[in-house]
């Protein structure tokens, strides 16, 4: 029997993960790589008015994400629906990365509009995701498993930056749509294998007023879990920094070393497998020494990406910088994952990660809109790359006033 156990429990962390696997392709090819550069030297083609525009719409979409997380984890909580709602966001994001195909030159605001949609289906979907990790596994794993889920990740961010590489130059809107065919083919395994708690829905429940009175109790409540209201004010901060250079990375490329499409699908290659290897290295370093010092040394590596993005002159250095970005990212964020799971109780998991994911997305509302606009105001991206120290060495800051055992404690006494 325990055996039989361990074999589906085996299965169902596979199968979780694997959502990991799919939908590190959208977040690499879409939102990093490809569809930035495109979007800022094909469709509108003005110089750094592009750079300014992209952090517009990456800012627009974290705001909405930002309105409706909340109210997405309180309704799947309540409902027990998180699958269902992971495949309704997955959905919303695949079609319209494929519709990504119809925007052309000029076509600014389709351009803009598509990808705003596309990108809040991505990032809804990620609240629901993160909230499934506690079914899948138990507390003293999640470190690990989560580290499992960053580096099955990359590894997916790895082989979509494969197959789209000899589209890249000539091809480059046939892209869009082989991205959508990639996240949905992998998503079914995740669809299809994983197991969570049966949905519970009732015609009788308003799930939004029901959602509404969640979130007021809970913020009623919060003074219980103060260890975790300052986690989640430390990721407000550094996850800006964070999510800065998944945004600009190549664009910042593109235009400071002139690197080619096929260039920068090179450099990110070679970043997802320092992503991969430091999401896995870290899980098992979490397990053993805790999530914060673990998430403090990732931010000291980012204060060192910062610098060396800022001081580089040449595309040899800034593939070292990529290297060492690309250690920190995957670390980072698979341990941040974590902590937040260590700091809440079980049964608001869904409600408190659609916390994390609205902090998360606040965040992300200010870092690309500042990004883009000092570049826009001053005709350099060099500038701007400043912004991103502020927001490490803050959120490290921040991040040493928590106390995790106390944290721990709280989330596992709560009823």
């Amino acid at each position: 029997m325990k055996k039989q156990r361990d074999v589906d429990l085996n299965r169902n962390v596979l199968a979780w993960v694997m959502y990991d696997f799919a939908n590190s392709s959208f977040s690499t090819i879409i939102v990093t790589v490809v569809y930035a550069v495109y979007f800022k030297n094909i469709v509108v083609n003005n110089g750094e008015l592009g750079t300014a525009l992209w952090g517009r719409a990456v800012s627009l979409s974290m705001l909405l994400v930002a309105i409706a997380a909340p109210i997405l984890g309180a309704v799947a909580d309540f409902s027990r629906a998180k699958k269902n709602f992971l495949i309704y966001c997955t959905g919303i994001t695949v079609v319209f990365t494929a519709l990504l195909y119809f925007v052309g030159p000029g076509d600014i605001s389709k351009g803009i509009w598509f990808f705003v949609i596309a990108n809040f289906g991505f990032n809804c979907a990620n609240v629901f995701y993160n909230a499934l990790l506690p079914e899948v596994t138990s507390r003293a794993s999640m470190g690990k498993v989560s580290g499992w889920g960053w580096g099955i990740g990359y590894l997916g961010g790895l082989l979509s930056l494969i197959l789209v590489y000899p589209l890249v130059e000539n091809y480059v809107r046939l892209v869009f749509p082989v991205v959508a065919v990639f996240f949905s083919s992998f998503a079914l395994i995740t669809f299809i294998f994983l197991k969570s708690a049966i949905p519970t829905f009732s015609r009788r429940t308003n799930y939004f007023r029901t959602a509404f009175q969640r979130i007021y109790s809970s913020a009623k409540n919060i003074g219980h879990f103060r260890e975790l209201v300052k986690f989640i004010i430390s990721y407000l901060i550094y996850n800006d920094g964070i999510v800065i250079i998944i945004t600009f990375a190549s664009i910042y490329g593109s235009t400071r070393f002139g690197m080619t499409g096929q260039e920068l699908i090179k450099y990110f290659i070679i970043m997802n497998v320092t992503s991969f290897i430091g999401a896995f290295i870290f899980g098992y370093i979490l397990d053993r020494i805790g999530a914060k010092i673990t998430i403090a040394i990732t931010l000291v590596l980012w204060l060192l990406v910062a610098a060396g993005a800022f001081f580089c002159n040449s595309i040899g250095t800034f593939y070292l910088v990529g290297m060492l970005a690309g250690l920190a990212i995957g670390s980072c964020q698979s341990s941040s994952r974590t902590m937040l799971a260590l700091l809440t109780p079980d049964d608001k998991m869904a409600e408190f990660f659609g916390f994390y994911s609205f902090t998360g997305k606040v965040s992300s509302v200010i870092g690309p809109l500042l990004y883009g606009e000092i570049a826009r105001i001053t005709g350099s991206q060099q500038l701007s790359i400043l912004s991103i120290s502020f927001f490490f060495l803050a959120g490290l800051l921040v991040l040493f006033t928590v106390n995790e055992t106390k944290g721990k404690e709280a989330a596992q006494s709560w009823h």
